[in-house]
């Protein structure tokens, strides 16, 4: 994710121990010491970790940094703040980070959620709420509420996730006040969070992946009930749960055996320009005598027609969702 100027400040400061971060942001105003804690706290609840990116922003300042273990945010910030504008102001900043992140992303706390209590409060919500709710949840954490549900609202949901996008942004806010304050009533709220607002452009795929996830009769019979309120809807969806992205992440068994039937100059149009993780996996799948024909293949093509590369990635494509139908398709973390 790109980073702004202030949050680049806030990783510098992770990097140090609470005391020298503190002896920094002494002579600092107290607004100025905010802003990075509101920065510090966004980029730990929504999920930030990428510790190349730390680093190298570390390297702008210093010649070297190695990464630091046993790192806890939570003390690192009481501390800092603490040490910088005293017990009580660090108080009053903290309860007002927690406020600003709630305004700037009011769905942080509820994507991290306990699934089986998140689905409990969802099964009385309106099914516009519900899909709103999922919509806002990574993939994964919403198939394991979204398989929770009752039929009736989990087909009613999943109906409407394909339009989201134009919930308008404090009907949302509202949808998320009302489903965090359920959770607060049942001692479920937490700070946490991993993806921002999907968009409209989004929603499908995501609705794709989250019934993809889902266990297989549930799925299939989520599929069929979206069919029926509208065929082309469910077709759509079913084709969105496996595209070619996705390649890269199969399980290494899945696309040895999705392989199986496809020749190596079809591999090689497939290759050709092909994302570099995507071509890294579809070689570690095939043998080494099939990878150089494959190579040998690529070496006669001048230049490829579009049609003939999109053929021959969608042959792929197509035995991976042959799989998915029969329930033997399987994607690594």
């Amino acid at each position: 994710m790109p980073l702004t100027s202030k949050q680049k400040a806030a990783l510098l400061l992770t990097s140090l121990d609470a005391a020298t971060a503190a002896e920094l942001l002494k002579g600092i105003d107290a607004a100025t010491v905010q802003e990075l804690a509101v920065e510090l706290s966004y980029l730990d609840a929504t999920g930030f970790r990428e510790p190349g990116q730390m680093a190298e922003v570390a390297r702008q300042f210093y010649k070297s940094l190695q990464n630091q273990t046993g790192f806890h945010f939570k003390s690192f910030l009481s501390n800092m703040l603490r040490n910088s504008v005293g017990d009580e102001q660090a108080k009053r900043i903290q309860q007002e980070i927690g406020n600003l992140l709630q305004r700037r992303d009011p769905f942080l706390s509820i994507r991290s959620a306990d699934p089986r209590t998140l689905a409990t409060v969802l099964e009385t919500e309106h099914p516009q709420a519900v899909a709103v709710v999922l919509s806002e949840l990574p993939p994964k954490r919403g198939s394991e509420v979204l398989g929770q549900l009752g039929d009736g609202v989990r087909v009613s949901a999943i109906s409407r996730m394909t339009g989201v996008g134009a919930v308008a942004s404090e009907a949302r806010m509202r949808i998320a006040q009302t489903v965090q304050a359920r959770m607060e009533a049942l001692g479920a709220g937490g700070p946490a969070g991993m993806t921002g607002p999907a968009r409209p452009d989004q929603s499908l795929r995501q609705v794709a992946v989250i019934v993809r996830n889902l266990d297989n009769e549930i799925r299939d019979g989520v599929l069929e009930a979206v069919r029926q309120k509208d065929q082309e809807t469910g077709e759509k969806i079913t084709n969105l749960m496996v595209i070619w992205e996705d390649v890269s992440t199969v399980s290494s068994r899945s696309l040895q055996q999705a392989l199986r039937g496809i020749d190596e100059r079809q591999l090689a149009l497939a290759l050709h320009e092909a994302p570099p993780e995507v071509a890294r996996k579809i070689r570690s799948g095939i043998s080494e005598r099939a990878a150089a024909m494959v190579d040998e293949e690529a070496s006669l093509m001048a230049a490829p027609k579009k049609e003939d590369i999109r053929g021959a990635r969608e042959r792929i494509v197509g035995a991976l969702r042959e799989l998915n139908k029969k329930g033997e398709l399987s994607f690594e973390e």
